[in-house]
């Protein structure tokens, strides 16, 4: 794999081996960030589910400012740590978590952290028909805490396989979906109740 934009195009990323970690795929990467553009510039980002932090490294190899990065297992967390040093990124820029994704979101809203970014493409779900999908992805739109944990126009990004059909509750609005294969990336944000002032139009 390698870094598809900004200053360190063209670098190689380690990647874990085995079946728990699926890489996103080059294309959907420069897919997904050339559609974010300028709004990448000075961001904050929160990673979910990060394996090899290709995501991320995408992210601050076109000018984000910092990034969160959650990973459950202390080996990936490793190899990821390694793949950060390798380009180089400044210790300062980024911090990895090695714990559940529900955790960290738990944490991170206590300790008042807010991102521009948020991004996740989790391990698939498996195919789902005439029943409610019980995949990590199903499990991230329905964690209560995670929109708090985004700015008042920040995005949340989300990948997961065609054959995963998912249930959008009422916090989200859905502003974009791209397709490559089979994945899917979905571009979020989230609803404001009409009582805020800033209330979206």
């Amino acid at each position: 794999m390698r870094i598809t934009g900004g200053r360190e195009t063209g670098r190689k990323i380690k990647v874990p081996k085995g079946l728990d970690v699926r890489p996103t795929p080059d294309l959907v990467k420069q897919a997904v960030f050339n559609s974010l553009g300028a709004r990448v510039e000075g961001a904050r980002l929160l990673e979910l589910f990060a394996g090899s932090g290709a995501l991320t490294l995408e992210a601050l190899s076109r000018g984000a400012a910092s990034a969160v990065l959650v990973e459950k297992s202390g080996r990936t967390a490793a190899m990821l740590r390694g793949n950060f040093l390798s380009v180089q990124i400044p210790a300062s820029q980024f911090d990895i978590r090695v714990q559940e994704a529900a955790t960290a979101i738990q944490q991170l809203v206590a300790a008042g952290a807010k991102f521009d970014i948020i991004i996740a493409d989790p391990p698939y779900g498996e195919k789902n028909v005439n029943r409610r999908s019980t995949s990590f992805a199903q499990a991230l739109l329905d964690d209560e805490h995670l929109p708090k944990l985004l700015e008042g126009e920040g995005l949340f990004i989300l990948g997961h396989t065609k054959r995963d059909t998912l249930e959008v509750p009422p916090v989200w609005e859905e502003m974009k979906r791209m397709k490559h294969g089979d994945t899917v990336m979905r571009f979020f944000r989230k609803l404001r109740a009409e009582s805020d002032p800033g209330a979206l139009a």
